[in-house]
């Protein structure tokens, strides 16, 4: 722990509680589920579970926080005790509670009981604040913040996740970290990227802070300093329970700054981290196991393992997919639906030479596996060197194997095999016509044949045109080599000193149109 700069999170703590049961049937007296057989599970919640996780890091951490003597507070105690240094603000009520019951892991109600609100600070309070290395305001609008305000204002902290309820982060704090419907509501702008990136430049100039990150949930985050807006988009799509996701982020953003990360750099990892977090089960899943939740992209076997354990549907669907076209993209978008994650089952290069000969693949596996997990279907992918996915499939046993409808007609190998286990392979209309085969060779006609309509095998299309050149030659005032079109790319990050494209709503990252598609 040595190597992690200390950390102090002030704000509001609270306890939480899950009620996880099954529900199967209404209640006679009223159209309400019967939740039966519940669980119960205690958490830390509020800024106690941002503190339990920037602790869990591997980092020291100091709460500042109001904690009384009734039972609630005694059991945060006893969840934080040996993790997290508690220093108790008083309090002038029981400890706030909140209650979700859940059924088959889905929220169906939550309860809050307990008003409890800090009532003032104390000295030692404050002197933990004077010589913190590091501070994160984690506010739920319950008082700790508002007491610790002047010694807050004198040391601005690292971060602060604000909340409705709670007041403004002092001037000088170098990131805020409101959701996008809590800085809708803090700027007075409306829905949409656009709002959003104007509301977070506002936020920017009237809290006096460096800089304002607004979370997106599954989008990412939208960063801004006051002008052009940064959008960091999440590096895979998660499904799962997302309570705690914005104390995951703010938990880690927090930590990264304090050694010594860049702003943008923090927040590309809190985005990182968020994400992990929901797709491992979210807060719920806290006290489950001590290690930090796998990254699903790079652990298909642990991925089908959560799924399973909550009931959930693993489906896997299998292929080369050496030139990904639209056959492909909306095949595994109709075998994501089937359930609640896609194990893509990817041949190596080894295999696909041995189904497709000499030349093939055209893409590496790297560059497959990498443009596989850039679909926002894909939970995760898996290699196999043999030529058929049998082994592997024994080892991940899926619920459901997605073959294309050209498999119409045969005998799917795969079949018997996962009837073993209760299993059951599926086909799916494909889209007649699509084939990286005959792409490829369609390609290589084009290149011996040269373009139709007098362009070349450069790929410039007709009607279009490539760097440097249109199809009428040089443009007048245009240096040779400059991009066609406005807004075109010229590398990595030209047209925007953030890599990214203008357009009506803000600013989006290269290589994705703004309707979600890919460039």
């Amino acid at each position: 722990m040595a190597d992690r700069t200390p950390l102090v999170v002030v704000g509001d703590a609270l306890l939480d509680h899950d009620l996880t049961g099954t529900a199967e049937r209404l209640a006679p007296d009223a159209p309400v589920p019967v939740v039966a057989d519940c669980a119960e599970r205690l958490r830390p919640g509020g800024a106690a579970l941002t503190a339990w996780l920037a602790a869990r890091d591997g980092r020291p951490v100091t709460l500042i926080t109001g904690v009384g003597d009734d039972e609630a507070s005694r059991a945060l105690r006893r969840l934080l005790r040996g993790r997290v240094e508690l220093i108790a603000l008083p309090l002038t009520g029981p400890l706030p509670e909140k209650t979700r019951v859940l059924a088959q892991d889905r929220p169906v109600v939550r309860v809050d009981r307990g008003d409890g609100r800090t009532r003032e600070a104390t000295d030692a309070a404050r002197a933990a604040l004077r010589h913190a290395p590091a501070v994160l305001v984690s506010d739920y609008g319950r008082g700790a913040a508002d007491a610790l305000r002047d010694t807050l204002a004198a040391h601005p902290p690292l971060v602060w996740d604000p909340h409705p309820r709670g007041g403004p982060p002092v001037p000088g704090t170098r990131l805020v970290t409101p959701a996008e419907k809590e800085a809708r509501a803090f700027a007075g702008v409306g829905e949409g990227l656009r709002a959003t990136a104007h509301g977070a430049a506002e936020l920017v100039r009237r809290w006096r802070a460096a800089a304002v990150t607004v979370t997106l949930g599954a989008r990412g985050a939208l960063l801004s300093y006051g002008e052009h807006p940064l959008l960091v988009p999440a590096p895979a799509a998660h499904h799962g329970d997302a309570c705690g996701a914005g104390d995951r982020f703010a938990a880690t953003a927090a930590g990264l700054l304090a050694d010594g990360a860049l702003v943008e750099e923090a927040v590309a990892g809190a985005v990182t981290a968020a994400g992990e977090f929901v797709g491992a089960g979210g807060a719920g899943a806290v006290l489950r196991g001590e290690r930090p939740p796998l990254p699903a992209t790079d652990h298909p076997y642990a991925l089908a393992e959560r799924v399973r354990a909550t009931g959930g549907t693993v489906v896997a669907a299998g292929g080369c997919f050496d030139l990904l076209h639209a056959g492909h993209v909306g095949l595994l978008q109709a075998a994501r639906r089937i359930g609640d994650c896609l194990v893509v089952c990817v041949n190596s290069d080894a295999s696909v030479r041995l189904r497709k000969g000499d030349g093939r693949p055209v893409n590496p596996l790297a560059d497959r596996v990498r443009v596989l997990r850039a679909l926002a279907c894909v939970d995760t992918v898996a290699v196999f060197d043999e030529d058929t996915p049998e082994r592997l499939l024994s080892d991940l046993r899926p619920d459901v194997w997605v073959k294309g409808g050209d498999y119409a007609g045969a005998d799917l190998p795969e079949a018997a095999l996962l009837e073993g286990w209760g299993g059951q392979a599926v086909l799916l209309p494909y889209l007649d016509g699509r084939s990286s085969t005959a792409l490829l060779a369609r390609a290589l006609d084009g290149a011996r044949e040269g373009v139709p309509g007098g362009g070349s095998p450069t790929g410039a299309r007709d009607g279009g045109a490539s760097y440097g050149r249109s199809r009428g030659g040089p443009r007048p005032g245009v240096p040779e080599g400059a991009p066609a079109h406005d807004g075109e790319r010229a590398g990595s990050g030209a047209g925007s000193p953030t890599g990214g494209r203008a357009t009506r709503d803000g600013v989006l990252p290269y290589g994705r149109h703004p309707d979600g598609g890919a460039s």
